[in-house]
């Protein structure tokens, strides 16, 4: 008893010294953007970094954008496109007339299914923004667009706005004030869909989107 009495004691002084500690300076945040990059800069890297890890890169204005995604749709000869009702761009995407069949994302999961695996071409997503410093997409799912809709479909175009792209995690974490409202379900993503073998070769497109198609506005 004496000697698990000294080590619970030994950890409460640790505790009290580490809280004595916070309370009494101020933390170091200066790692938070710790690369200083300009935004030219910041975007040549997220694109430079997303497309070594085969991701297809767009640039685009909020009114042009709807005819460059029409375009690429025609490209890769997709059908229809799954968008959800609710999504930031579902209205913009609707006054563009050579889109391909729109599928609006209005129903259930559980109704989506069989659909999803064997008929949607492609989906379109919104995103949080983008980590300069990985090249990465951060993506935070809702009822109303699901993960499923950038897991599933063999193309994912996500939409991204250059004035959302953060040098890190953290950075975008502190300036999104992930502190108080959590996402219950937040994804980064770098690229379509890969997979290592146990010789540790590296393949694409094994599961989930073949293609990732980011549209930067």
């Amino acid at each position: 008893m004496s000697a698990r009495k000294n080590i619970l004691n030994r950890l409460k002084s640790a505790n009290s010294t580490k809280d004595n500690a916070l309370q009494n300076q101020e933390l170091d945040r200066s790692w938070y953007s710790k690369h200083g990059w300009d935004d030219a800069t910041q975007l040549e890297n997220f694109i430079e970094r997303m497309e070594a890890v085969r991701a297809e890169i767009h640039q685009s204005s909020a009114d042009a954008w709807p005819k460059l995604l029409a375009e690429l749709c025609e490209k890769k000869l997709c059908s229809n496109l799954l968008i959800s009702n609710e999504s930031h761009w579902a209205d913009s995407s609707q006054n563009q007339s050579d889109l391909p069949d729109i599928l609006h994302y209005d129903k259930d999961i559980e109704e989506w299914k069989s659909q999803l695996f064997y008929e949607v071409d492609a989906s379109l997503t919104s995103s949080l923004g983008g980590i300069s410093e990985t090249g990465s997409l951060i993506v935070w799912p809702t009822e109303d667009e699901p993960r499923m809709m950038s897991l599933v479909p063999p193309i994912h175009f996500v939409i991204m706005e250059k004035s959302k792209l953060h040098s890190t995690f953290a950075e975008a974490m502190r300036e999104m004030d992930w502190s108080s409202q959590m996402p219950t379900n937040a994804l980064l993503i770098s690229g379509p869909s890969k997979s290592a073998d146990i010789e540790q070769t590296l393949a694409y497109g094994v599961h989930g989107p073949k293609e990732l198609v980011v549209i930067i506005i």
